[in-house]
């Protein structure tokens, strides 16, 4: 570590030392109670009022007039609280410009009055040629490939195959009637077609017992045992809600125990990260380390699972020394932990970590979703500075460019932004209940209403997966982090568009020259695929790019003789002509099996060769192992 990195981490200890408490030391391997403290917060409202008590009497404003600013803000918090967190304004002026160009568009109106008796006219010829054959007829209307809830064979008998295919042609309208009206704006477009379709979600006929035969078939054949099985896991969630508890799944799937369970030891321990190295499982290793950047929205150990789908063990026992950031789960006490200080405190200093460590002057870089956006700042802010430390670049799920960010940009605009603003601002965080709530709202067929259907309807549960516990052990956002996040990335985008300043001067991607490897997945719902694609434009380098099928976290955790998965590769390289997206995923075929093995040779490619493997930790250079892997940070509740 030169001088000058060994000063610019020193300077970031002292800047952040005054805003984030002492880390916990090493001891216990016990869950630390280390979560958000006791009571309700009020920053300065009271400290205000009581000090300016005596100008109020007066007649005369208090000397700092936020006292105001700050009444707005308890408000908005209990707004959010009876709205469930999203902001009634902006749902109103979605739904009114819909429904004022609606009322305008007279050929819109005539459209869909036809449509509406088309349909009205196929439901009929479909009810009569059922009564004609008793056994069913053809569906006059088809699910989506996706839409799973009307699979069983139940469903295609009377009177349940009317109750589908009324209820899917009624969805079919509402598409049409929220889409394609003139003078809209394409997001209260998006909005309303968003929130009609979770209406609709409500009210399937999937979802009732009388009007599902799945549900009836089950109680006839159980004698109703299945409503006392739902019964008894309603009773149980409702349970664990009130108290606050884990989701007891998370206790079938403990790091250190069951998950996160590749040896290794935690070398640096930080105010926000712990910095995890893994023992070497080869006689020699690549000279290039790979350090890893997680999100802080997710702990780690989505890439260390269980030992035969650990992305982490499988770069080890390919010959890779393996360094990976576990992040602090922040609480009240870090509400004005900024973006930067991630930045500094999170790669940045890991980096200075791993060179002193290995003595390598090269390192591979990964980082998924919110780590690989971090990382990508951080990569550019390095080219900027000539800082040469990076031997290649690796993004998993990360998008750089926020314009198109799929439906989860649905809940970001000024008006939901403040609101959620002023429910950080009084809590000192983002709840992990309330990010868990977006994100189901996005996939509340398969992750609400099937849940619902399944565990107190049916009585069934779920088998839990390892990747379900982790999904169950979530995280929380610092407030000052988190609004810097949405305002200068989703709201502002101003990375892609060269306004995003590092140290006060603007960073450029296009300053990024190392090779990237950029994997996108085809259901992402939280970094779309063609968002993420927008990398191969952006970026001035030589990039391959790696579509594969599955979400934003099972695409990724993906090894090799994973059942069903496949992937398309495209190798882009520095001034070829950019591809169209969908040009490129029309023409381009899939390849059966893992991506991991694509990247393993990859790594391999940019790599100098082998060598002996490094110690665990310097104590030298003041890196000397402070607890076993998975570390504490992990265990923060």
């Amino acid at each position: 570590m030169t001088d000058r990195q060994g000063g610019r981490t020193r300077g970031a200890r002292r800047k952040v030392a005054g805003r984030l408490p002492a880390a916990q030391p090493a001891g216990s391997r016990k869950r630390m109670a280390a979560g958000p403290s006791a009571g309700p917060v009020v920053p300065r409202l009271a400290r205000q009022a009581g000090a300016s008590g005596s100008s109020a009497a007066a007649g005369r404003l208090p000397a700092d007039s936020n006292v105001f600013r700050d009444v707005d803000r308890f408000h908005h918090a209990m707004l959010a609280n009876a709205f469930l967190g999203l902001s009634p304004i902006s749902l109103l002026g979605a739904w009114q410009d819909w429904l004022l160009h609606l009322s305008l568009a007279p050929g819109k109106q005539a459209e869909l009055a036809l449509k509406g008796l088309e349909k009205i006219h196929r439901f009929r010829g479909f009810l009569a040629a059922c009564a004609n054959a008793p056994s069913g007829e053809a569906a006059c209307i088809t699910p989506l490939p996706q839409d799973r809830r009307f699979d069983h064979p139940g469903w295609r008998s009377p009177p349940f195959n009317a109750f589908s295919q009324s209820f899917l042609l009624w969805q079919q309208w509402w598409h049409n009637a929220t889409t394609g009206v003139p003078g809209v704006e394409k997001k209260h477009e998006r909005l309303v077609e968003f929130y009609s379709r979770q209406l609709l979600d409500m009210v399937s006929p999937s979802n009732f017992a009388l009007t599902n035969p799945e549900v009836l078939e089950r109680t006839t054949k159980e004698g109703g045992a299945n409503f006392a099985a739902g019964l008894q896991n309603l009773l149980a969630d409702a349970a664990d809600q009130s108290d606050g508890r884990a989701d007891a799944m998370t206790e079938a799937f403990r790091p250190g125990r069951e998950v996160a369970v590749t040896p290794g030891e935690v070398v640096f321990r930080n105010e926000l990260i712990e910095l995890i190295q893994y023992r070497p499982a080869t006689g020699t290793v690549k000279a290039e380390p790979v350090l890893i950047v997680p999100a802080w929205i997710m702990k780690y150990y989505i890439l260390d699972l269980s030992p035969e789908n650990s992305l982490i063990r499988h770069l080890v026992a390919q010959g890779f020394t393996v360094f990976c950031i576990s992040w602090r789960n922040p609480g009240r006490e870090q509400r004005d932990v900024a973006f930067d200080d991630y930045r500094v405190m999170g790669p940045m200093a890991a980096l200075d970590a791993v060179q002193a460590i290995t003595g390598s002057s090269k390192i591979h870089s990964v980082g998924y979703c919110l780590g690989g956006t971090l990382l990508s700042v951080a990569a550019a802010a390095m080219a900027r500075d000539g800082d040469e430390r990076l031997a290649s670049l690796t993004l998993f799920a990360a998008q750089v460019d926020f314009d198109e960010p799929g439906e989860l940009g649905l809940f970001i605009d000024e008006s939901q932004l403040t609101l959620l603003e002023d429910v950080m601002w009084s809590e000192g965080y983002l709840d992990q209940r309330r990010m868990a709530g977006a994100f189901q709202m996005l996939r509340s067929r398969d992750l609400v209403w099937s849940r619902i259907v399944n565990s107190y309807l049916l009585g069934d549960r779920p088998e839990v997966s390892d990747l379900m516990a982790w999904n169950a052990d979530a995280t929380r956002m610092p407030y000052r982090m988190h609004s810097e996040y949405l305002r200068r990335f989703f709201l502002d985008n101003d990375l892609s568009q060269g306004r995003f300043r590092v140290g006060g001067r603007a960073v450029h991607l296009e300053d990024i020259s190392v090779p990237v490897f950029a994997v996108a997945t085809e259901t992402d719902h939280v970094a779309p695929w063609r968002s993420v694609f927008k990398l191969v434009h952006l970026l001035d380098t030589d990039i391959d790019f790696v579509l594969t099928n599955g979400g934003h976290n099972a695409g990724i955790v993906s090894e090799p003789g994973h059942p069903h998965r496949a992937f398309r590769h495209l190798g882009h390289r520095d001034g070829q002509p950019h591809p169209d997206p969908d040009g490129w995923i029309a023409a381009t075929p899939k390849q059966p099996g893992s991506w991991w093995p694509a990247w393993i040779d990859w790594l391999r490619a940019h790599s100098s060769g082998d060598v002996a493997p490094p110690p665990i930790g310097q104590a030298s250079a003041g890196y000397t192992p402070v607890c076993a892997a998975p570390g504490l940070y992990v265990l923060q509740p």
